[in-house]
């Protein structure tokens, strides 16, 4: 995935070396390598050249500013060349013109003068001191933004949720760890309440029983799945300040990433697992909006 982009496209080897490429195939690159991550059922590296999600990735603010007025100025190539995107992340480090230009990229579009862009700001700014990264959670940014400049659905409330870990031994005398979660959650003013049990852990559980049943938007997220779960201990101690961060992908192949910070471990992964669902819900109804235009 390194080599071939290499002698396409630099100029010291083009010339050199024949690779039976041309570039509209070479923009199927990233594609190519996400489907090999998948058959091999492997989360993407983050950090390959060419393809990886941040080899066009920039979030730091004059340089920002300078890729978005010529993108030469950093890129040794053009992401489209290899089937990538160019991302200006959003962090407490961008000015205004970042931030206009990451809500752009979403579909957002936001005068500099509006009241309401300020305020965001100084939400991701106010959130990042406590802990939340927003770089790297684009999806939990793109909530944000459009709960505070726009509107996002009530698709959901959870009305509460517990989970109890228990060790034991089983029938045949094995020692055993199961987790359990409950979740209550309203629907059109309809309350229903899910049970699971989860094989690997509490934050498993909390997963399954959070999407076991969303009644009528339980269709739209069968394809929803978890293929990555981080956790970042912000400072020492068992009181330590905690952040989680989630990849979920869908049929489509689509990935995005969430983020939830809190004291407890199990409140920050709901966080980020209530914001991968919305977002999906979300990103459902913006393609069938496209769906519709065309």
């Amino acid at each position: 995935m390194t080599l071939i982009p290499t002698l396409a496209l630099k100029e010291a080897y083009t010339g050199r070396f024949e690779t039976a490429i041309d570039p509209e195939r070479l923009q199927e690159l990233t594609k190519l390598s996400h489907s090999f991550d998948e058959l091999l059922n492997r989360s993407p590296d983050h950090q390959m050249p060419y393809v990886g999600a941040s080899a066009f990735a920039t979030k730091a603010g004059i340089h920002a500013s300078a890729l978005l007025k010529d993108p030469r100025t950093y890129e040794h190539v053009t992401p489209e060349s290899v089937g990538n995107l160019r991302k200006v992340m959003v962090s407490d480090q961008g000015g205004k013109a970042n931030f206009i230009n990451a809500l752009k990229r979403r579909g957002i579009v936001v005068s500099k003068d509006d009241p309401k862009l300020d305020r965001l700001i100084s939400i991701v700014k106010e959130r990042e001191a406590t802990g939340y990264a927003y770089e790297g959670a684009d999806a939990s940014f793109a909530i944000l933004a459009q709960r505070i400049l726009g509107s996002v659905p009530d698709f959901f409330l959870v009305e509460s949720f517990r989970v109890m870990v228990e060790r034991r031994f089983d029938a045949n005398g094995n020692l055993k760890t199961v987790s359990e979660a409950v979740v209550k959650v309203s629907i059109d003013g309809t309350t229903t309440m899910s049970v699971a049990e989860g094989g690997h852990g509490p934050v498993n559980a909390l997963d399954l029983a959070l999407r076991k049943d969303l009644g009528k938007y339980q269709s739209e997220i069968e394809d929803l799945e978890l293929v990555d779960y981080k956790v970042r201990i912000l400072n020492g101690g068992t009181e330590a300040i905690t952040r989680v961060l989630i990849e979920s992908t869908d049929g489509s192949g689509a990935r995005w990433w969430t983020v939830g910070v809190s004291d407890n471990i199990i409140d920050a992964s709901f966080q980020a697992l209530m914001d991968s669902v919305i977002f999906k819900l979300l990103k459902n109804r913006d393609q069938a909006g496209l769906a519709a235009a065309e």
